[in-house]
This record gives C-alpha cells, sequence and structure tokens, in this order.
C-alpha cells in the first residue's frame, strides 16, 4: 500500500515513541511512505523552529527518511478544497503519488474522510483500516 504520512505525524514520529513512530516503523517495513519536498521541507522548518533540531540534525532526519520515501513532484490541485493551502498541497502529494491512504492528525483534512479514492485517518485508526482493506 502507498501511504502519505502529514507533517504532524512525521513530527511525532521524531520526537516521541508512541503511536506515530510505532506507524512510521511499520510503514517503513510494509508499505511504500509517500512524500514531497513540500512535505519534507515543512517538516525541516518545524523541526528547527519549533522542535529545537539543529539544522545539521534536522537534515539528518529528512535524509534517513527519504531513503525509505518515494518523494513524488505534487501539482498544484485544480480547484482549493482545504482552507489551508498548506493541506491542499498534502492531498496533491497523495494524488501524485497514487496514495491509498492519508494519515493525519490535522482535523482540515480529517473532515473530508476521503479524497478522490484516497481514505483519510488518524495515526490510530491505521491498523484498523489497514486490516479491514480487501486484499
Amino acid at each position: 500500500m502507498r501511504v502519505v504520512l502529514d507533517t504532524n505525524v512525521l513530527i511525532a514520529a521524531l520526537i516521541s515513541q508512541g503511536v506515530c513512530s510505532d506507524l512510521l516503523e511499520h510503514c517503513v517495513l510494509r508499505h511504500v511512505i509517500v512524500s514531497s519536498d513540500r512535505i519534507l521541507s515543512e517538516l525541516r522548518r518545524h523541526l528547527v523552529d519549533k522542535f529545537a533540531y539543529g539544522v545539521a540534525e534536522a537534515e539528518e532526519a529528512l535524509n534517513l527518511l527519504r531513503s525509505h520515501m518515494d518523494v513524488v513532484a505534487p501539482d498544484e490541485l485544480e480547484q482549493p478544497v482545504c482552507r489551508d493551502p498548506d493541506d491542499d498541497w498534502v492531498l496533491a502529494t497523495a494524488v501524485a503519488g497514487a496514495a491509498t491512504c492519508l494519515v493525519t492528525g490535522d482535523e482540515d483534512l480529517l473532515i473530508l474522510k476521503q479524497y478522490q479514492e484516497i481514505q483519510i485517518v488518524r495515526p490510530a485508526d491505521f491498523a484498523e483500516y489497514e486490516t479491514s482493506r480487501p486484499e
């Protein structure tokens, strides 16, 4: 399965042990993680500005993540979907990467539940989503 992990999920996976770090590890082992330079740039910015990562430390984390990702170049959506334009880029990444699922904690995305054929789920709900999918 091709899965997009939103920036908030990646941050939680990197800064603490728990649902998101377990999810990241699981997806690295069993799925293809789809991302974009836009998501990874946002991740870098938040790690440095909000979580006191040094620039070199943030780059090291991004390089490690990139080595386990299919990084795609999304096109802008034809029409805005979310009130936050950054969320539209997350959706565009999922579309460009032919993702099955988008995992996020962002309520503006979660309220959609689905975009085109892409399911939008919380990190805590991913295991249930994964097991409920037909083979």
